[in-house]
């Protein structure tokens, strides 16, 4: 069975397989020379040679080669658009790529040999800190110069020349894993069009009064030197005295103790307990709750703070928790987000004492300016799969904060709003500020909104740059050419489907709602699935500290991971779980092992035996094939395809096939397939053939059975083909060879050939009936015995529109 896993793969059963390599003279792009004698054996080497140049040379992957629907109404019907979920310009594939890969591309090849006008478009993502911090390491390496060494524009030619270098490797790794995108399409957010687009979001949503400055209260990385947004920061309750890692700290530092200090007033004292106490030094109150009987006499009063000196106001508020410590809280407006929250009930300044750095610093007084954008989505005609995620997605809508679009950053789009400042004559003593599509628009805005001429303004760029996710929320119509009403947009917005990981749920997907919603009046998509997280064997999350992380291109070539002078901590890991590496399975294994799992809502525990048993596979239907043409090749002669009982249990496939493609559900599909291949045609058909190759049965009986196998094959493999793009390829072009199929409107590729429905097995084969006697009898032949009617049997009679009994 292909789920069936070993126990434990440090006992996994496999051995090297012979390398046999593709070695045909084959410019790239042309078409693979399938007429060279069938190799022995199946070798992902050889399959996956040649294929995919040619796919993309030829244009399969364009909308505009494969729809055959006229232009109208029903063309819009049969169109199927797709954005791929932007990996970051500095990321390698992973499985979690691997498996978004595997998902999408089965889904979007499907659609495609449904008919459907497909676009499945790619992109990559700036990753503004990513980016930044790579490079910066980088520089810091190799010359000893840190950014602020150099200035901002010299800084961001470093990270241009990095991407230009390092940025295409995602999408060579992309093509690698067979992925059908249409790359005369794919877009990088930081390109000259998208950035306009990320410009005019920026403006219409500040028109509109959605992004705004205000005073906040942030999250802030003092390793990144900037801020981030509540929804990228994980809390961590501790119910106690804890020591955690912190970067930039050799030694684990401690968390969670709590410790108490009192306040001097008027002869007595007011004690405080709290777990940070270095945030003391930007006090500014004395919280109590107004019922606690313990504080009465202190209402209004004011203490002393024991360093500054300084007289701070004992407040009341229902908010404090009198069971908590002492029942009395300091307030630290500048450094609590509760604190904030108070401090702007009471009108409290705000006291910041600690640095961008993380070191302490003298009292600053402060008044924080931040860009800030709000949500509102209204439930729309939005399905999301599976179901489950919609109480989360409504829990989480109805109860999201401002979010914080500002970074300090300088690789990403410099958010294009300018500080104003006038001529002296004019007095305003407020901070200034507009906004524009250019500084000539931002500046005619200023004139008209101050009254000022143009030439007397004085304006300076905000050197901030937009959140990431600000742009990547964008990609479902800037990468379709928004704002301008591109073909595209009209054709492809908007999208069909969004799939991506669960946990981008509110990260990248509620985002794209809420600007999509807003920008462009529409939902950006009309369905999301969400597929799960992807473990190792053992169930764990995959991450570098633990050091479980499973490359895919070393599952799809294979790896000895012996250990050298090189080997890091966490690849030593790695290789005590796999002490003898990991064997070649190749691409089409891979991707069939991740869609065998079920995504929706369950984590996938991907171990390479379960990929390996996807490579045996692989190697049955490879001998299924050289076999096939070994029969063909015999001399039998071709006659019209009878009813047998394999061709119910092929009608059966398909329609599960049909039922579970249009669910999502793509384990079932692969499970009816394999199910179908190994066991009723290997195990049963083809051992019902083998009597009928004799010279006296080859002319009637079996050539029948060959027609009816040749039949099977082409349609498997037609079914598999989303899966397995590859070694189908490879195996229907050789078929054809032997049988080139009749119809005029052939396509060249099985990646463009109809997919098999069962509505076209019935129009097809059911010219004559078939009796239970001939199943029964064929089943007997093969060693297989039962005395009543089968669901094989049962089945065929459906197909037949009759009633069994």
């Amino acid at each position: 069975n292909m789920h069936k896993r070993s126990p434990k793969d440090e006992g996994l059963d496999w051995s090297e397989k012979e390398k046999i390599l593709y070695t045909a003279q084959t410019p790239p792009g042309e078409k693979k020379d399938t007429s060279l004698p069938f190799p022995a054996a199946y070798s992902p080497d050889y399959v996956e040679s040649s294929w995919y140049q040619w796919w993309e040379k030829e244009g399969f992957f364009r909308p505009e080669q494969h729809y055959s629907c006229t232009v109208g109404n029903s063309c819009e019907k049969r169109t199927f658009s797709m954005c791929i979920p932007p990996p970051n310009v500095t990321g390698t594939l992973h499985l979690g790529h691997a498996l978004t890969v595997a998902v999408e591309d089965a889904l979007v090849r499907w659609r495609r040999m449904q008919g459907h006008r497909v676009l499945w478009l790619p992109g990559c993502d700036h990753a503004g800190i990513a980016t930044q911090t790579v490079v910066e390491r980088k520089l810091l390496r190799e010359s000893g110069r840190r950014r602020q060494d150099m200035g901002r524009d010299e800084f961001l030619q470093e990270v241009w020349m990095w991407k230009n270098e390092k940025g295409e490797e995602i999408y060579s790794q992309l093509r690698r894993m067979g992925a059908s995108l249409d790359w005369t399409r794919a877009c990088f957010t930081m390109d000259p069009g998208f950035s306009r687009a990320v410009t005019e979001a920026f403006v219409r949503l500040c028109d509109s009064g959605l992004i705004y400055r205000s005073e906040a209260l942030i999250n802030w990385s003092c390793a990144l030197q900037s801020a981030i947004s509540d929804i990228e920061v994980d809390s961590k309750e501790l119910s106690g005295r804890t020591m955690l890692p912190v970067p930039g700290y050799e030694r684990p530092v401690e968390f969670g103790t709590m410790l108490t200090f009192a306040y001097p007033i008027e002869g007595h004292e007011v004690a405080v307990s709290t777990t940070r106490p270095e945030t003391m030094l930007g006090d500014v109150a004395i919280a109590v709750h107004p019922e606690d009987p313990r504080y009465q006499a202190v209402h209004g009063k004011q203490c002393r703070h024991p360093f500054t000196g300084e007289l701070l106001p004992i407040i009341t508020d229902s908010m404090v928790d009198m069971q908590l410590g002492t029942g009395a809280v300091k307030v630290t407006p500048a450094h609590d987000h509760t604190d904030f929250l108070l401090s702007q009930r009471h009108s409290l300044p705000y006291v910041t004492v600690i640095g961008e750095d993380g070191t302490m610093t003298p009292p600053i007084l402060c008044t924080p300016h931040l860009l800030r954008v709000f949500q509102a989505v209204e439930d729309g005609e939005l399905e999301i799969i599976p179901q489950f995620y919609s109480k989360t997605w409504k829990n989480w809508l109805s109860n999201v904060s401002d979010w914080c679009v500002s970074r300090q950053l300088w690789w990403g789009h410099q958010i294009p709003a300018y500080s104003v400042e006038l001529p002296q004559n004019v007095n305003h003593k407020e901070e200034l500020w507009v906004w524009g599509r250019s500084e000539e628009e931002a500046r005619q805005r200023a004139s008209v909104k101050y009254g000022v001429p143009p030439e007397k303004i004085t304006l300076t760029q905000d050197p901030d740059v937009l959140d990431t996710w600000f742009s990547s929320g964008l990609f479902p119509f800037a990468m379709l050419g928004w704002p301008q009403q591109t073909k595209d947009m009209e054709r492809f917005y908007p999208n069909a489907l969004l799939e991506t990981g669960s946990d981008l749920i509110f990260f990248w997907v509620a985002r794209m709602v809420m600007l999509g919603t807003e920008l462009t009046g529409q939902l950006p998509f009309k369905q999301v699935l969400l597929h799960s997280l992807v473990r190792d064997k053992h169930g764990r999350k995959m991450s570098k500290s633990l050091g479980n992380v499973v490359d895919p291109l070393d599952v799809i070539h294979g790896t000895s991971l012996e250990v050298s002078e090189t080997t890091s901590p966490a690849e030593i890991i790695l290789i005590k779980d796999f002490p003898r590496g990991i064997p070649q399975c190749g691409t089409d294994a891979l991707r069939f092992a991740l869609c065998s799992h079920k995504t929706q809502g369950e984590d996938v525990n991907l171990s390479p035996s379960h990929v390996l048993s996807c490579r045996h596979f692989c190697n049955k239907m490879w001998q299924t094939v050289r076999f096939t043409l070994g029969v063909l090749d015999s001399g039998a002669t071709v006659e019209p395809l009878e009813k047998r009982w394999v061709l119910s249990r092929l009608y059966s496939t398909v329609l599960q096939c049909e039922q579970s493609f249009e669910a999502y559900e793509l384990h079932s599909v692969t499970s009816a397939l394999y199910t179908f291949w190994v066991n009723s045609l290997c195990d049963v058909y083809m051992e019902y053939m083998k009597p009928l190759l004799s010279p006296q049965t080859r002319a009637t009986e079996g050539a029948v059975a060959c027609s009816v196998l040749f039949h099977c094959v082409s349609v498997s493999l037609a079914l598999l083909s989303p899966f397995m793009p590859f070694i189908t390829e490879e195996l229907w072009q050789r078929l054809q060879l032997h049988h080139p199929p009749a119809s005029a409107t052939a396509q060249p590729s099985l990646c463009l050939q109809p997919y098999p429905s069962s509505q076209s097995l019935v129009r097809r084969y059911l010219s004559t009936p078939l009796t239970f006697k001939l199943t029964r009898s064929l089943r007997a032949q093969s060693g297989v015995t039962k005395k009543k009617p089968t669901s094989e049997c049962l089945s065929y009679f459906h197909l037949m529109g009759r009633e069994a009994t």
